[in-house]
């Protein structure tokens, strides 16, 4: 049945292959035109009325700009799969490994499902799912981004209509291990000798260990403008980035490349790599460094009953070499935005999430809040010496004053301790010269002395060193 300019619902006839016959299906079809395409689709309905349905429902995703068609309901989580694995590739991303990892886990539990099929309450199981196959939020989360990556390059295809809503779990997991001068001396003794330029190069820059600097090759380094480079492109961020060659570092990487160099004679053959181990660049270091950073006491050793050694857990990985280079620079007084250049962050909030405040740190503000606070109490010693002045000069004979309207109805901006230091200084001198003036009308020269203050009192306290002390107070 056709409805002319709004697709037609039909049942297509088949020839049976045992009889020869014609029939008809008892499913009912649709077929209507999008960007000149005749589509047909199957209502999986053997109602016609369901069918009618299923037809507006298509023109309404059509009008609202939504992909439909055969390729939306038939594209699968395998699909989408692929289409993650070739971005990857095509892009150049440098956690393939990771995309795998998150992949499987998904197809573990929608390996055969169509995406349409792949509905929110469906994430929330499989989110359930890996909690109880003790998944860190971190993981899962990891896993759901790929999943959400998936329909964003599906739609773009046109191979899925929507992207159903796909949580992610809060996560409190963020890191705060530091490494002082003395623990990375510690860890040094026990690490072997072609990884110790790079745990201190590491400590230094606070460049990514595998992905900046066991990836760097001599040219590089740039000994004569005292530059260590990281190219564009070989970046977390994609931007290339250059660290200053310190005193030290300069010291560190002049040893290598004399070893590089004097191994490369000894074997007669070039040597790319600024890091290697016998020639050969350094993939993986995970056993060395847990056995140097437990017998250097940073980590610990767990055991059978009987003694025997089960596995060794470091307390440090060498990530914390990133934050504590961010927070020595922060030490040193390093700009923000020089820091953020040199170790590479975008953002100000990655950059305050790296420069977490450690012990050490906390004390030596500490030590700066009490050395403030030594500077206040001295300044309260001044205030106290100058307002015994002031009071010695308004009553000479030390009367007490105890009447009402005693002290009242004047400027008292000089009986304050929260005022401006040169309106302090022009009432005190306004009342001293009230005080004398009023005095020589009644009093002799000899009189006026015995209040303890000459004109020479009066010249000091006016002179530029007496303002700069009231500016002090």
């Amino acid at each position: 049945m056709k409805n002319r300019g709004f697709g037609t619902v039909y049942r297509p006839t088949y020839r049976d292959k045992k009889t020869g016959e014609h029939k008809q299906s008892a499913v009912w079809w649709i077929q209507y035109c999008h960007n000149g395409r005749v589509i047909r689709e199957s209502s999986e309905s053997t109602k016609e009325s369901e069918a009618r349905k299923f037809l507006k429902r298509r023109f309404g995703e059509i009008e609202a700009g939504k992909p439909v068609g055969p390729d939306v309901t038939k594209t699968t989580f395998e699909d989408m799969a692929t289409m993650l694995r070739n971005d990857y590739k095509a892009n150049g991303y440098s956690s393939p490994n990771r995309a795998e990892d998150s992949i499987d886990h998904l197809g573990e539990f929608f390996g055969n499902s169509r995406a349409l099929e792949i509905t929110s309450d469906r994430i929330t199981a499989y989110l359930t799912l890996r909690q109880e196959q003790k998944a860190g939020n971190s993981t899962i989360n990891n896993e759901l981004s790929a999943l959400s990556r998936m329909f964003t390059l599906a739609m773009r295809a046109g191979k899925a209509a929507n992207k159903p809503y796909i949580g992610k779990l809060q996560t409190n997991n963020t890191r705060k291990g530091f490494f002082e001068r003395e623990q990375l001396d510690a860890v040094l003794k026990y690490l072997p000798d072609d990884l110790k330029p790079v745990a201190e190069t590491a400590y230094i820059t606070g460049w990514r260990v595998h992905d900046e600097l066991l990836t760097r090759q001599r040219h590089h380094v740039d000994l004569k403008a005292g530059w260590l480079r990281l190219d564009p492109g070989e970046t977390k961020n994609r931007e290339g980035r250059n660290f200053p060659l310190t005193p030290r570092l300069r010291e560190i990487l002049e040893a290598q490349i004399e070893r590089t160099e004097a191994l490369q004679r000894a074997e007669g053959r070039i040597i790319p790599w600024l890091f290697h181990r016998g020639g050969r660049p350094i993939k993986s270091f995970r056993r060395a460094w847990i056995t140097a950073c437990v017998n250097a006491g940073l980590g610990r050793r767990i055991t059978t009953p009987d003694g025997k050694l089960v596995k060794k857990i470091a307390s440090r990985i060498p990530h914390d070499f990133r934050r504590t280079a961010i927070r020595n620079l922060e030490r040193a007084g390093v700009s923000r935005s020089d820091a953020m250049a040199a170790v590479g962050h975008r953002t100000d909030s990655v950059y305050r999430r790296y420069a977490v405040s450690d012990e050490k740190s906390l004390k030596e503000a500490g030590a700066k809040l009490a050395a403030l606070h030594e500077q206040d109490f001295s300044a309260t010693d001044k205030v106290g010496s100058s307002l015994a002045i002031e009071q010695r000069v308004e009553n000479p004979e030390g009367i007490k004053n105890t009447g009402k309207g005693c002290g009242q109805g004047r400027n008292r901006t000089a009986d304050t301790r929260i005022f401006s230091p040169l309106l302090y200084r022009l009432s005190y001198l306004a009342r001293v010269f009230e005080i004398l003036l009023k005095s020589a009308g009644e009093s002799t020269p000899a009189e006026i002395s015995g209040f303890g203050l000459r004109i020479s009192d009066l010249l000091i306290i006016n002179s530029p060193a007496s303002a700069k002390k009231a500016d002090g107070v």
